[in-house]
Protein backbone atom coordinates (compact mmCIF):
# COMPACT_ATOMS: atom_id res chain seq x y z
CA UNK A 1 0.00 0.00 0.00
CA UNK A 2 1.49 3.60 -0.72
CA UNK A 3 1.17 6.08 2.02
CA UNK A 4 -1.45 9.14 1.61
CA UNK A 5 0.72 12.22 0.91
CA UNK A 6 0.09 13.72 4.37
CA UNK A 7 0.27 10.46 6.33
CA UNK A 8 3.42 11.41 8.10
CA UNK A 9 1.92 14.64 9.07
CA UNK A 10 -0.87 13.36 10.27
CA UNK A 11 1.20 11.17 12.41
CA UNK A 12 2.99 13.37 13.89
CA UNK A 13 -0.14 15.56 14.91
CA UNK A 14 -1.66 12.70 16.68
CA UNK A 15 1.70 12.24 18.40
CA UNK A 16 1.60 15.58 19.85
CA UNK A 17 -2.25 15.12 21.43
CA UNK A 18 -0.58 12.88 23.40
CA UNK A 19 -1.93 9.50 21.25
CA UNK A 20 0.67 6.59 21.18
CA UNK A 21 0.59 5.07 17.63
CA UNK A 22 0.48 0.93 17.78
CA UNK A 23 0.31 0.58 14.27
CA UNK A 24 1.54 1.94 11.00
CA UNK A 25 0.05 1.02 9.01
CA UNK A 26 -2.91 -1.11 10.95
CA UNK A 27 -3.46 -4.50 9.25
CA UNK A 28 -6.94 -6.34 9.30
CA UNK A 29 -7.98 -9.37 7.75
CA UNK A 30 -11.48 -10.72 7.63
CA UNK A 31 -12.25 -14.27 6.23
CA UNK A 32 -10.01 -14.05 2.55
CA UNK A 33 -10.23 -9.95 2.48
CA UNK A 34 -7.12 -8.18 3.61
CA UNK A 35 -7.34 -4.15 4.31
CA UNK A 36 -4.83 -1.72 5.16
CA UNK A 37 -6.12 1.15 7.65
CA UNK A 38 -3.30 3.94 7.99
CA UNK A 39 -2.56 4.36 11.31
CA UNK A 40 -4.24 2.95 14.85
CA UNK A 41 -3.66 4.87 17.66
CA UNK A 42 -4.40 4.49 21.25
CA UNK A 43 -4.60 7.27 24.28
CA UNK A 44 -4.90 7.24 27.85
CA UNK A 45 -7.82 9.77 28.49
CA UNK A 46 -7.82 9.82 32.57
CA UNK A 47 -6.83 7.82 35.07
CA UNK A 48 -9.81 6.56 36.22
CA UNK A 49 -11.64 5.61 32.44
CA UNK A 50 -10.08 2.79 30.35
CA UNK A 51 -7.91 3.29 26.72
CA UNK A 52 -9.47 4.95 23.75
CA UNK A 53 -8.51 3.11 20.84
CA UNK A 54 -8.82 4.59 17.32
CA UNK A 55 -8.23 3.63 13.38
CA UNK A 56 -7.05 6.50 11.51
CA UNK A 57 -7.74 6.81 7.72
CA UNK A 58 -5.69 9.62 5.61
CA UNK A 59 -6.93 11.20 2.74
CA UNK A 60 -5.59 14.30 0.97
CA UNK A 61 -7.98 15.13 -1.34
CA UNK A 62 -5.69 16.57 -4.04
CA UNK A 63 -6.64 14.44 -7.10
CA UNK A 64 -8.72 16.37 -9.74
CA UNK A 65 -12.19 15.67 -8.65
CA UNK A 66 -12.83 16.07 -4.84
CA UNK A 67 -16.28 14.02 -5.72
CA UNK A 68 -14.02 11.02 -6.57
CA UNK A 69 -11.93 11.38 -3.76
CA UNK A 70 -15.08 11.57 -1.37
CA UNK A 71 -16.24 8.29 -3.24
CA UNK A 72 -13.31 6.31 -2.52
CA UNK A 73 -12.94 7.57 0.61
CA UNK A 74 -16.48 6.85 1.99
CA UNK A 75 -15.78 3.52 0.53
CA UNK A 76 -13.14 2.59 2.37
CA UNK A 77 -14.42 4.00 5.51
CA UNK A 78 -17.19 2.11 5.05
CA UNK A 79 -15.47 -1.78 4.66
CA UNK A 80 -12.82 -0.79 7.44
CA UNK A 81 -15.96 0.16 9.95
CA UNK A 82 -17.27 -3.05 9.32
CA UNK A 83 -14.03 -5.13 9.38
CA UNK A 84 -12.88 -2.99 12.49
CA UNK A 85 -16.63 -4.03 14.28
CA UNK A 86 -15.67 -7.65 13.70
CA UNK A 87 -12.30 -7.67 15.08
CA UNK A 88 -12.28 -5.02 17.40
CA UNK A 89 -15.42 -3.19 17.78
CA UNK A 90 -13.52 -0.86 20.62
CA UNK A 91 -11.76 0.94 18.02
CA UNK A 92 -13.23 3.52 16.77
CA UNK A 93 -12.23 4.61 12.77
CA UNK A 94 -11.82 8.05 12.21
CA UNK A 95 -11.30 9.64 8.08
CA UNK A 96 -8.46 12.74 8.29
CA UNK A 97 -9.14 15.10 5.83
CA UNK A 98 -7.19 18.74 5.90
CA UNK A 99 -8.76 21.82 7.31
CA UNK A 100 -9.32 23.79 4.04
CA UNK A 101 -10.84 20.80 2.43
CA UNK A 102 -12.80 20.41 5.70
CA UNK A 103 -13.85 24.09 5.56
CA UNK A 104 -15.13 23.59 1.79
CA UNK A 105 -15.82 20.55 -0.05
CA UNK A 106 -17.30 19.29 3.64
CA UNK A 107 -19.64 22.14 4.01
CA UNK A 108 -21.45 21.66 0.99
CA UNK A 109 -24.94 20.01 1.81
CA UNK A 110 -24.85 16.84 0.29
CA UNK A 111 -21.32 15.94 1.61
CA UNK A 112 -22.48 17.01 5.29
CA UNK A 113 -25.60 14.86 4.99
CA UNK A 114 -23.48 11.76 4.16
CA UNK A 115 -21.47 12.15 6.67
CA UNK A 116 -23.98 12.21 9.17
CA UNK A 117 -25.90 9.21 7.55
CA UNK A 118 -22.97 7.00 7.37
CA UNK A 119 -22.11 8.40 10.89
CA UNK A 120 -18.26 9.07 9.67
CA UNK A 121 -16.05 10.50 12.35
CA UNK A 122 -14.05 13.22 11.13
CA UNK A 123 -10.09 14.35 12.71
CA UNK A 124 -9.30 17.56 10.94
CA UNK A 125 -5.98 18.31 10.72
CA UNK A 126 -3.57 21.31 9.84
CA UNK A 127 -0.49 20.49 7.35
CA UNK A 128 1.60 23.24 8.35
CA UNK A 129 1.50 23.22 12.06
CA UNK A 130 1.02 19.34 11.94
CA UNK A 131 -1.99 19.46 14.98
CA UNK A 132 -4.88 18.11 15.21
CA UNK A 133 -7.55 20.83 14.73
CA UNK A 134 -10.82 19.09 15.42
CA UNK A 135 -12.25 16.09 16.02
CA UNK A 136 -15.90 15.54 14.99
Amino acid sequence: MVKDRFHDVVRTALEKDNWKITADPYEVSIDDVDFEIDLAAEQLLAAERENQKIAVEVKSFISTSNVSDFHTALGQFLNYRDALARIEPDRQLYLAVREPIYESFFQRRFIMAAVERYQVRLVIYDVKKEVIVQWL
